[in-house]
């Protein structure tokens, strides 16, 4: 299969698309290196740099590139806080991005289009357990771009005849195996490389908001999944899509939750680290958890790395890429 993977030099689509190559398939990395590196850009896949907003720019691609079956959709600005701050780029980024992809795949006729979305467009669930059929209720602007965009590709889908798979990402973690790409930036916001960069030195402490929540330690449980786990059900979508040809809407996470503090002494068994709790985050909810059954049961999606396996390839990872620089 031969696959246009957006946003592919960035820290998803960077390891998606390494699992596609190792599965065989053929891969065109398209980005505008705003977030993503070159260096993370699988030796065996083809780079092209430009905008995803830019028509002409994906068009060139698509005109040199024929017989593409599936493009996969990774950039994304993805910072909470910066949306608040600045919600006119994300909704012109993520939003008039994703529209004028669909454009390139109705006018070549492209079969498939998997799309990155996120847990946040759940808002703050009742249960803390976010099935895919629950009441969406974004509470940022960036959850509402993203939202924006599964209502768009689902009313483009029965417009234009292609079919799709809406992932929605709950916090992902780790590094490839190869150690030679991972999550690698300025602006880090997720709690386990944040912890990591306080277990290696970059960061003097860890911070952890509120330690009085209605929890078995008093900070809040989240659903922790392993990047290169996420990346190999991309690979398994575009099968599915490709096999089946029917569009669908999954989470993928691990189902499993952990505190804020196991996290946190999980990373100082590995490598010591200093943490001090402070006051809670406005919207914060005490618990979010993925139900990941339906990829499980259509996909066959099975995560087979541990918390500690995240922490410890996260670590390895900063280690390696730091020396090799």
């Amino acid at each position: 299969m031969k696959v246009l993977v957006v946003g592919g030099a960035g820290y998803i689509g960077s390891h998606t698309v390494y699992e596609l190559i190792r599965a065989g398939h053929e891969c065109i990395v398209f980005d505008n290196l705003s977030t993503g590196y070159k260096d993370f850009v699988h030796p065996n896949a083809k780079f092209y740099f430009g905008d995803v907003r830019n028509y002409k720019d994906l068009e060139n691609v698509l005109k040199k590139e024929e017989n593409i079956s599936c493009v996969m959709h990774f950039a994304a600005k993805i910072i909470v806080p910066e949306s608040v701050s600045i919600p006119l780029e994300y909704y012109s980024n993520n939003v008039e991005g994703v529209r004028v992809l669909l454009e390139i795949v109705r006018d070549f006729k492209i079969k498939h289009f998997v799309f990155s979305s996120t847990a946040a467009v759940y808002g703050e669930p009742e249960t803390g357990i976010c099935l895919e059929d629950n009441i969406l209720n974004p509470i940022n602007p960036y959850g509402e771009t993203k939202l924006a965009c599964e209502k768009m590709i689902k009313w483009a889908s029965e417009a234009y005849n292609f079919t799709y798979i809406i992932f929605r990402y709950f916090n992902v973690a780790g590094a490839d195996s190869s150690l030679k790409i991972g999550l690698f930036k300025d602006q880090i916001t997720h709690l386990i490389p944040i912890a990591v960069q306080a277990a290696i030195g970059i960061r003097e402490e860890l911070l952890i908001y509120g330690n009085d929540y209605p929890t078995k330690d008093g900070t809040c449980i989240r659903d922790y999944i392993h990047v290169s786990d996420l990346a190999k059900a991309h690979v398994s979508a575009a099968i599915y899509l490709e096999e089946k040809n029917k569009s669908e809407t999954m989470n993928l996470g691990s189902s499993n939750g952990y505190s804020v503090l196991e996290v946190a002494d999980t990373v100082n068994n590995i490598s010591s680290i200093k943490y001090r709790f402070t006051s809670r985050r406005a919207g914060d909810p005490a618990i979010l958890m993925a139900d990941s059954s339906k990829a499980r049961r259509l996909l066959n999606f099975k995560p087979l790395f541990s918390l500690e396996d995240m922490i410890k390839s996260d670590i390895a990872f900063r280690r390696n890429y730091k020396c090799n620089k």
